[in-house]
């Protein structure tokens, strides 16, 4: 990411000073159709490296599968805890 200009540093510290209601919105389009939206699109849960011995025919089936089948088994495992 490249350096602020002097200019944009600041505007935004002009703007950092205002309070929410002084901060002209009026050319900006109200969002009211939400059918395109992705939720939690860039979220990405912390990972911890473990180490599970899994039976051969169960990470078979996943890797069979799903090139990705770390992801597929996490979401089975997620799956399997909000049911229960």
């Amino acid at each position: 990411m490249s350096k602020l200009t002097r200019q944009q540093q600041q505007e935004l510290g002009a703007l950092s000073k205002l309070s929410d209601d002084d901060i002209n919105t009026t050319n900006i389009a109200e969002l009211n159709d939400w059918t395109d939206a992705e939720r939690a699109r860039f979220y990405r849960p912390l990972k911890t490296p473990v180490t599970i011995r899994l039976d051969a025919d169960v990470l078979a089936w996943f890797k069979s599968h799903s090139d990705k089948y770390q992801t597929a088994i996490n979401k089975a495992l997620r799956e399997y805890i909000s049911s229960h």
